[in-house]
Parts: structure tokens; sequence; C-alpha cells
């Protein structure tokens, strides 16, 4: 049960949380910051506790952003960001393209055919084997691995990436002395990348994909929640993509996507260690200034509409019970964001909190209690997530049912100060957590920046935290913790009874 909130985290929410800092004024004195003339923004920070550096490229590109049909594209530009360039991964780049190309365009006709109403086999046939030649002919110019193997040569650690429904992470950390390795092969690979093993790696794709979501009840559990949560904002969609999606998309289309949305104005670079923020800058402008702005990328203009009343599902399986209750909620500049993400502190964070104290540690009602706001993002009005996993013996629907309860009383009775500064501690603690990491400050910066665009409001956010009060906690439970914006996903066993709609 200790991998459910994980399973959350890799299905939909990207992982890394804002890492807080005891100092603003400190921090101000060790950060350098500049942006390119073509829109690229820059972070540097100083911190000279050993000759290493990590190095992040964060963008505000997810699976929100992706057009209707492509969805996982932004997953499959991330697994290509690693297969090389026209310099790095090929015995012979002009060779190579054109079989790339033709490839591809063999792959849609096939594609065409064997999803028209009525295919003609023998035509399928034909054509899967035409695409079949080019893809083992382009393959013989490939080099395997040759970015990783390069960055792994030069002593590079946790080289990674991810992808969320809100934004884009590559990432990894060097020896100082090896800054400028970083700047030429992060400038190749987001200036000229090149779609190389792309119908391979979509079998990757697929392998994540069923071991994440298809073979997963939790997963599948979580895909089939926000599909009913959000009946019109694309927040419903899956980052690993829907399955007719993930076979559709092509290269071409899969390029058009990166020059439309990995622009130098919607990125963010930020390295934290033993850097000279001069020559980081001399750098920047060597490798990157020659990366022309390109027009803005397309807005999400899709809104979700009123939730007019409880919606809900169940999904029989022989697994682990497992609940969730998702209520619509705000997007992270909202003024109630804040209070409403300490509503699910006082609620569920640690052995104290209301209801780990009453369903897990005194009662033994649950095996798990969790629960947080801004699922499966926060660029957007997401949902303040519950999630209960109940002990052997106990019904999902008196979980269901107690939390309600508590609700309730908060609604009614509110909160403490005690508790509300619990919370605040909580949040505290976690800032000094981070002080330790070149690579959460780094992540943490540029995430910040570009959600806010300004990487200060890192510390900002838990000032503001002093701001809310009790009588804020009930109100936003009053305004939004209400049925009728309520989402209930649930895995019963089959001969486990399914609770009718609740009236709380």
């Amino acid at each position: 049960m200790k991998q459910l909130m994980l399973i959350v985290v890799l299905l939909f929410v990207s992982g890394f949380q804002p890492v807080q800092a005891q100092s603003l004024e400190a921090f101000e004195q060790r950060v350098t910051e500049f942006t390119l003339d073509n829109g690229l923004h820059f972070i540097i920070i100083q911190r000279d506790v050993a000759p290493v550096a990590s190095f992040v490229t964060f963008g505000n590109i997810g699976s929100v952003d992706e057009p209707v049909g492509q969805t996982g594209i932004t997953h499959i530009f991330e697994h290509m960001a690693f297969k090389g360039t026209h310099t790095i991964g090929t015995t012979d780049i002009e060779a190579e393209m054109p079989l790339i190309m033709a490839m591809d365009d063999a792959y849609r006709a096939w594609h065409r055919e064997h999803t028209s109403r009525q295919p003609d086999e023998v035509r399928v046939a034909e054509l899967w084997a035409e695409f079949e030649r080019l893809r083992d002919e382009a393959q013989q110019f490939v080099v395997n691995n040759e970015f990783s193997t390069i960055i792994d040569r030069e002593g590079a650690v946790g080289m990674n990436a991810f992808v969320s429904a809100d934004a884009t992470g590559y990432f990894y950390s060097l020896p100082q002395n090896r800054a400028e390795l970083w700047f030429k092969l992060e400038a190749d690979r987001f200036m000229n990348p090149v779609m190389r093993e792309f119908y391979q790696e979509k079998d990757v794709i697929w392998e994540e994909r069923r071991d994440r979501t298809d073979n997963n009840p939790t997963g599948r559990l979580v895909e089939e929640f926000l599909s009913v949560a959000f009946s019109a904002h694309p927040y419903r969609n899956p980052p690993i993509g829907w399955p007719s999606d993930i076979d559709a998309v092509t290269i071409r289309e899969t390029l058009a996507f990166y020059e439309a949305y990995f622009i130098p104005q919607n990125l963010t670079m930020a390295i934290a260690g033993d850097v000279d923020p001069a020559e980081m800058r001399r750098l920047a402008e060597k490798y990157f200034g020659s990366w022309p702005a390109r027009e803005d990328s397309p807005r999400v203009v899709t809104v979700e509409p009123p939730q007019r009343g409880e919606r809900r599902l169940t999904i029989e399986d022989q697994s682990q019970p497992v609940m969730l209750i998702g209520y619509k909620s705000v997007d992270e500049q909202h003024p109630d964001f804040a209070p409403l993400s300490m509503l699910a502190s006082i609620m569920f964070d640690g052995r104290t909190s209301r209801l780990n104290r009453s369903l897990v540690v005194e009662e033994q009602l649950a095996l798990q209690v969790q629960g947080f706001n801004g699922f499966p993002g926060t660029r957007f009005p997401g949902l303040f997530l519950m999630i209960g996993v109940p002990n052997a013996g106990v019904e999902t629907a008196e979980i269901e049912q107690r939390i309600y309860e508590e609700i309730e009383r908060i609604k009614n009775e509110g909160v403490t100060e005690t508790e509300l500064e619990r919370v605040r501690t909580q949040a505290r603690a976690s800032t000094i957590r981070g002080l330790t990491s070149n690579m959460n400050i780094a992540l943490s910066f540029a995430q910040t920046h570009a959600r806010t665009g300004d990487w200060r409001n890192t510390f900002r956010d838990i000032d503001r935290l002093s701001e809310v009060t009790v009588e804020d906690i009930q109100r936003v439970a009053q305004q939004y913790l209400v049925p009728q914006s309520r989402t209930v996903g649930k895995i019963v066993n089959s001969d486990t009874p399914v609770a009718t709609q609740s009236d709380n």
C-alpha cells in the first residue's frame, strides 16, 4: 500500500514539489538569472559545497497541452530527446534522415488502411512489410544510446526526465568542469532533435502503459476516475496517452508538436552547484543564442463546465479495494489554493492528522488515507483528492462515510489554531530538507519560475501560509467540499456489495 501514492504520482503528477529554503535573502545573494534574446531563461545558483553541478531543463509543456487525438505525444518526445541529434547517435545523418521520413510515410499509409472501415488485408500486409523494410534500413545507421553513453562517460549521475499533466523536465548532474558539455549536448538535443528509433520506442512506451495502467488495478482506477471527473478539460487525459493515440501518432506529428511547444520562451534552465555565473552566461549565449524564438504556443482554452451533481464509478476487480474522492478545486494562482492545501494537510498529513489518527492509528479501519490539493495538476483548476485503502473486512463505503463526517465537522466547527500551526511547521520543515541537494534546489527554482514567473515564490509561498486563518479553512471546506462537485471512484471485489450514492 505504500506504493499507492507513488502510483498516482507516476501516472499523473510531477514527482517534484517546490523545495523551500530558510532564507530568501541568503539565496538572493547566490542566485544569478538572465533571459536570452530568444526568451530562454536561466537561473544560476552558486553552491560550492562540492565540485559538482546539477542541470535542469524545465518546460511549461505537459499532457494538458496535447492536441486532440495526440495524447501521450509529450511523453513520446521525452523519449526521443535521449535518442540523439544530427551529430549524435548516427553514422550518416544524410543517409539516415530520408529513410526515417520514408518510414514515417509508410507507417502512416499502413495505419490509414489498417484502421479503415473495410481494410484490405493484402494491402495492409504489403504496407507493413514496406514499413519494416525501411525501419530496418534506417537502423543500420543508428549508434545505440550514444547520447547517454557520452554523459555517463563524463561522470553524470541521476540522468532522467518526467512528464506530468502540467510540465516536462530533464535533469542530471555532472562534475562542474563538464558544464560546457551540458550546454553543448542540451542545445543540440533541443535545437536539432531526430526522431530516431521512433517506432521501436513506441514498444517501450506500450510496456510502460501496461505496467502502470493496463495491468495495474490502481492505475486503471485513476485513469477512469479522471475521465469521469473532467468532462471537457484535458486534465481528463492520461500523460501516458490513450492506446489508440499511441498507435496513431507519427514522426511528423511529433515534430510539429516539438516546433509548436518546445520553444525557448517555454523553457527554464536552472544550474545549481560550484559554477561561475559569468561563465554560465557566456556558455548560454554561445550554445543557445542562435536558437530563434518562435510564435507563442497555442493556449489551453477549454474551461471545465460546472459540475451539476455527484459522479461515481466502480471497478470490480480481485484486488485490494481502493477509493478515490475528488472535489473540484482551483488553480495555484487562486487565493483559495493555499487554504485548500492546508485543509488537506490538516485532514491527512502525518499520524496526528485528523483522518490518519482516527481511521488508521486508533480504529484501524484503513490501511492508508491520503489527500492533497491540486490533482492531476495546478496550472488549471484540478481536484482536491482523497485516497482511502480499507483494512481487511472493512468496506470502502465505511471509509467514505467517515471522511464525509469529518468534512461536515470541519464545515460546522472549523479547525483549531494548533492544527493550523502544525501544518505550517510541517511546510517549514520541508524547506530545510531541501537545502542539502543541488538537484532539488535547481528543480524547485526552475519549476517555480516556470509556474509563477519568479523563483522567489518558492519562499513567498511559505510566507503566505501564515496569512491563512482558521476562518479561511472553514470557508473553503464549506465552499468547495460539496456533493455536487464530487467524483467518487472505487475498486471493489466482485463479491463486495456496491454502496449507493451518499447524501452527505
